[in-house]
C-alpha cells in the first residue's frame, strides 16, 4: 500500500481508515484531524500517524483523501495547494457535490483528482460507493483508489461526472430511505397491534435478510420477488397497494430531488 493521508478523521474517513489498517496496517497512513482527542483514538485504534497540521500530514504523501465537508473543502484545498503543487499526489474527494474541475481549481490546477460518493454502511463495511476519474488518473491510480474506498464494501465507477450525483440518489442518500421503510413498517406493526420492539426486530430483520439474499443469490430483485408472491395471496395484496400509491414514481421523485440537490450544492461551495 502507498502513502495515505487523510484530511479529517471523522465517521466515514474512521472507517476507510479501519478497513485499510485490518489488512495492511496503519504504519502507511497519516491523518490529519483538529481534534485532540479523535487524534488520539485513531492512533491507539488503527496504529496510524497523527497530526494537527494539514500540510505536516499530506508530506510525501502518494494519495490524499479530503473527508471534510463540503462547506470547508475550499479553503482546506487552498491551504494545501503549494504544497500538493509540488508533490502532485492522487487526491480522492468524498465531500458530496463538490466536482472535481472545482477542486482542481482550488488546488492550482493540473490535479489528479478521483470523486466518490461513500454512504453510512460503510462505517460497518458494507458501504457502496460510486467513483468518478477526471482525466489525469492512470490506470495503476484507479487501482489505487479502488483499493482504499472498496476496504469500505462495494465500489463502481462512472465515466461521466454528472452520474455521481445519480449515485448519490440511489446509494450516498439511500440509506435514509431503507430506515423510513422500516421506521414506516414498524408504525404499521404497532397500528395493527404488536409491540414495538417486536415490530422492530422483524422489521428490520427481514430487510437484513432480503438484502443478504439479493446480493448473495445475485439474482435480480424483480424475480426475487415473484418467487414470494403467490397470486391472490398476502404478499400480492400489499404489493397492489403499493402500486395504487404509485411507489416506483415516489421513489424516482425522490432519487431525482437527491440528485438535483447534489449538483445545487457544488454551486453553493464554488
Amino acid at each position: 500500500m502507498t502513502s495515505i493521508a487523510f484530511i479529517g478523521g471523522g465517521n466515514m474517513a474512521r472507517s476507510l481508515i479501519g478497513g485499510m489498517a485490518k489488512s495492511a496496517g496503519g504504519s502507511a497512513i497519516a491523518v490529519a484531524e483538529p481534534n485532540a482527542e479523535a487524534r488520539e483514538s485513531l492512533a491507539r485504534e488503527f496504529g496510524v500517524k497523527t497530526f494537527a497540521d494539514n500540510a505536516e500530514a499530506v508530506a510525501g504523501a502518494e494519495t490524499v483523501v479530503l473527508a471534510v465537508k463540503p462547506q470547508i473543502l475550499p479553503k482546506v484545498c487552498q491551504e494545501l495547494a503549494e504544497t500538493l503543487q509540488t508533490s502532485r499526489p492522487m487526491v480522492i474527494s468524498i465531500a458530496a457535490g463538490i466536482r472535481t474541475d472545482q477542486i482542481e481549481r482550488w488546488l492550482g490546477g493540473k490535479a489528479t483528482v478521483v470523486r466518490c460518493m461513500p454512504n453510512t454502511p460503510a462505517l460497518i463495511g458494507a458501504g457502496a460507493s460510486g467513483l468518478y476519474a477526471n482525466a489525469r488518473v492512470s490506470a495503476p491510480q484507479r487501482a489505487q483508489a479502488e483499493h482504499i474506498l472498496s476496504a469500505a464494501g462495494e465500489v463502481a465507477w462512472v465515466e461521466e461526472e454528472k452520474l455521481i450525483d445519480v449515485v448519490t440518489g440511489i446509494a450516498g442518500s439511500a440509506p435514509a430511505y431503507f430506515f423510513l421503510m422500516v421506521e414506516a413498517l414498524e408504525e404499521a406493526g404497532v397500528a395493527e397491534g404488536l409491540g414495538r420492539d417486536v415490530a422492530r426486530r422483524l422489521a428490520s430483520q427481514t430487510c437484513l435478510g432480503a438484502g443478504r439474499m439479493m446480493v448473495e443469490s445475485g439474482e435480480a430483485p424483480d424475480e426475487l420477488r415473484r418467487r414470494v408472491t403467490s397470486p391472490n395471496g398476502t404478499t400480492q395484496a400489499a404489493l397492489d397497494s403499493f402500486a395504487n400509491d404509485n411507489l416506483r414514481r415516489i421513489v424516482a421523485r425522490a432519487v431525482a430531488a437527491a440528485r438535483k440537490r447534489g449538483g445545487e450544492l457544488a454551486d453553493e461551495n464554488d
